[in-house]
């Protein structure tokens, strides 16, 4: 009968128990699982969306699994993301919104936008690595409840310097094109700051954005 018993137990681990069953809550306990955290909830209600609206069977390692997907505070954490950048619910006029983010951010934005439009003419080509890293340093560098709309805030001053530095190209040679080269110095006299000064917020088909007046460009 012990073993049946035994060989009982390991089929209910292994295939599932009901989650609020006495026995279940003593293995998320003795699996290290503190039941009243953000993070344990957070994959209970997820589980509970589900079709029938609610848990029926589970098992430990399916909840821990899930439970790395979020933070201490129960936000979602996407691949390859940051905690507060998960926009599942909230709607664009909450979070595409124009903020104040910090200079020190506006102008790694402005280098590195620079950098990759002399690279590659203008084309938008690349891999896209450098925005990852970009807006990564950024957000790390706010709180989490500012993510969302400081990272939709920076990539608005991106294009903003995209425009730029492709007027700047278009005044050096008017018959310039993305992807053609960039003249050696073109863009040395397209300031960040005076694109700055130039930019009036305004609201657009997908949320608040930027329009320029007009920039000072020195060739």
């Amino acid at each position: 009968m012990l073993m049946v018993r035994d060989l009982n137990n390991l089929f209910a681990t292994m295939s599932g128990m009901p989650v609020n069953s006495r026995g279940a809550k003593k293995m998320l306990k003795n699996a290290g699982i503190d039941t009243n955290s953000a993070q344990y909830k957070k994959v209970i209600q997820s589980m509970s969306s589900g079709k029938g609206g609610a848990v029926g069977y589970t098992n430990v390692q399916a909840i821990k699994n899930r439970m790395k997907n979020y933070d201490k505070d129960g936000n979602f954490i996407a691949p390859g993301s940051v905690p507060g950048m998960d926009a599942t619910g909230i709607p664009l006029s909450e979070r595409h919104k124009i903020i104040s983010v910090s200079e020190e951010s506006r102008q790694d934005v402005f280098e590195k936008t620079k950098e990759q439009f002399v690279k590659y003419g203008g084309s938008g080509a690349g891999d896209g690595s450098y925005r990852n890293e970009m807006f990564r340093r950024y957000q790390l560098s706010v709180p989490k409840e500012d993510r969302l709309k400081g990272s939709w805030t920076l990539g608005q001053y991106e294009k903003a310097y995209q425009r730029a530095f492709a007027d700047a190209a278009k005044k050096a040679d008017p018959k310039w094109e993305p992807g053609k080269p960039i003249p050696a110095g073109v863009l040395d006299g397209v300031s960040r700051e005076d694109i700055d000064r130039s930019l009036v917020k305004t609201n657009g088909e997908y949320g608040e954005t930027f329009v320029s007046t007009s920039v000072n460009i020195r060739l």
